[in-house]
């Protein structure tokens, strides 16, 4: 897609606002809203002002000015927003130099990219992460001069399973049963398939959602394979619908990798491989190789 495409496509759909987004060196997204009659073609060559010092890890105060240069390829609508909002996610420049920021992360994946073509060994390598999530319904904690705590719930969490619900049904999932009974067991089913309609409308292949394997709303949803810069921008899409829809239906989704003693975290495991001229470099034709 092109900046004059981005501009049509900004029209066509009667967009209002920009939201520029970019990813921080601890992994969060970070984002800034700009009236569409700001968002010009030039834009996309000159990039848009931030301030880098209010970024852990980056920019000193005295050096705080940076730039994020928008990829008219990363264009999508958000689903969330209440005024039609066109979505951005730009790479990280130095406003004098114009060099590529060595601490965004969306630059080190477009390095690595260039560094796997440039050894000759392949053209691509394809990446297929398989993002474990919990859902739950309540979230609680705190940490103060006298005291700490935290205190998680879920409505189908075999803890609950003696809870007065008025009345309480007993489909609670015991623990590492969640691999995959159906309904009324599994209470998250249309929330996932909400999830992933949302995703495919912003044009991420999934493959499937199902239930995992731990009790308290564990799942897990699948997107087909991609390149890694590709990956890496639908990894963070990802997480956002999550999260989103999860706070529609007032729950919280969390990627943490241990939330639960005594049962299944989460995990990510990732599917790669490395192709050249259209053919898959990995040895083997078995099972595992």
């Amino acid at each position: 897609m092109t900046p004059e495409n981005v501009l049509a496509m900004a029209k066509e759909n009667k967009i209002k606002a920009v939201d520029v987004r970019f990813m921080d060196f601890p992994g969060i997204w970070q984002h800034f809203t700009i009236p569409i009659a700001e968002l010009e073609l030039a834009s996309f060559d000159e990039g848009l002002g931030f301030d880098g010092s209010s970024i852990r890890g980056w920019q000193p105060i005295h050096a705080s000015d940076m730039l994020v240069m928008p990829d008219p390829n990363s264009a999508k609508i958000d689903p969330f927003f209440e005024e039609p909002t066109l979505v951005l996610i730009g790479t990280i420049s130095d406003p004098v130099t114009r060099e590529s920021y060595t601490r965004d992360p969306r630059n080190i994946a477009q390095k690595a990219e260039a560094y796997l073509k440039g050894t000759g060994i392949g053209d691509v390598a394809y990446f297929g992460p398989e993002a474990e999530f919990f859902i739950f319904d309540d979230v609680r904690f705190e940490s103060s001069k006298n005291s700490a705590f935290y205190m998680i719930d879920s409505a189908e969490a075999i803890w609950n399973s003696g809870r007065d619900e008025c009345p309480n049904l007993g489909y609670k999932i015991r623990h590492k049963e969640g691999y995959f009974p159906v309904p009324p067991a599994d209470q998250y089913q249309d929330m996932r398939t909400e999830m992933m309609l949302v995703l495919e409308n912003l044009g991420i292949k999934i493959e499937r959602q199902h239930h995992e394997v731990a009790t308290a709303g564990q799942a897990e949803i699948d997107m087909r394979f991609k390149p890694l810069v590709e990956m890496g921008d639908q990894l963070v899409w990802f997480k956002y619908v999550l999260k989103n829809v999860a706070k529609r239906h007032n729950c919280t989704v969390t990627f943490m990798p241990k939330p639960l003693f005594e049962d299944n975290g989460s995990g990510m495991h990732t599917h790669i491989s490395i192709w050249k001229d259209g053919k898959p470099l990995f040895a083997g034709d078995k099972y595992a190789g």
